[in-house]
């Protein structure tokens, strides 16, 4: 919280600054931060015609993000060395990092979901490390993305826990442990509760790689003016260090997320 409250500060203390050295009335501040997340042809400019077959910069960036995850996990393990380089070594690390998380949350039955969580992971990671470079478009940012994301495993889970468990999957929404006259108000906010997965589930992923990517911008904005630049360099170069390791945070918690509701899926009595 503190350092949210410092970065607060600093921002409305630039735009203070950026106002006093403005001239004749016109700020020397020129910037749209959320033009960065606008969706045009990939040829094109923003406002021309969209349709379903256009490439766009979305989907420029989301198809580097999956050619970067087949050449570490194809080009980068191909040798199968007994002592592994340094690619190979990467690669075994996420493989068993994940492997580990479905088996310690999910549980050993989970393990055949494994692909599945383990391809979420890997499309969400490198979705936002791309992000990361310079002028690029952020796919993870887009609500529409991470909405199809959130919603595909919003059903997977939904029909697994009823095929496998057939109408004892809603046994999730009764809780048998609460006093009888409870239960059907507990059931009723367990039920909404369940609907409202995929919306947390996805904005919370678009509302964090939204916000970094748009305070970098603003304090881009700011390094225009002579006076503050080196703050808002200094700025810049924290925020960037710190979306770094958002962008490995967000790729956790949304599978770690999924491994919680497969289990629920698979385990569904309180």
């Amino acid at each position: 919280m503190s350092i949210l409250v410092f970065f607060a500060v600093v921002i409305v203390a630039l735009i203070v600054i950026s106002v006093l050295f403005s001239v004749e009335g016109e700020s020397e501040l020129a910037f749209h931060p959320m033009d960065q997340f606008m969706i045009k042809p990939l040829f094109g400019e923003y406002g021309d015609p969209v349709y379903w077959y256009t490439v766009t910069n979305l989907t420029f960036w989301m198809a580097l993000a999956v050619l970067c995850v087949v050449l570490m996990f194809v080009l980068g393990t191909r040798g199968r060395a007994i002592v592994p380089g340094r690619s190979q070594s990467v690669a075994e690390l996420t493989y068993g990092f994940v492997f580990k998380m479905v088996e310690d949350v999910t549980g050993k039955e989970a393990v055949k979901f494994f692909p599945y969580i383990f391809t979420l992971f890997l499309f969400i990671l490198f979705a936002n490390f791309v992000a990361l470079i310079p002028t690029s478009a952020s796919p993870t940012s887009q609500i529409t993305v991470t909405a199809f994301l959130a919603l595909a495993v919003f059903l997977t889970v939904t029909v697994v826990g009823f095929v496998k468990n057939g109408m004892k999957f809603l046994g999730l929404f009764w809780v048998s442990s609460a006093p009888l006259a409870l239960r059907p108000i507990l059931a009723i906010i367990e039920l909404i509760s369940y609907f409202v997965r995929p919306v947390s589930h996805s904005i919370r992923l678009a509302g964090n790689i939204m916000a970094g990517h748009a305070v970098i911008k603003v304090f881009a904005g700011f390094a225009a003016i002579t006076a503050i630049a080196p703050v808002s360099v200094l700025a810049i170069t924290a925020i960037f260090g710190l979306e770094v390791l958002v962008a490995f945070i967000q790729a956790y918690v949304f599978t770690i997320l999924t491994c919680v509701y497969l289990k629920d899926a698979l385990h569904p009595s309180h």
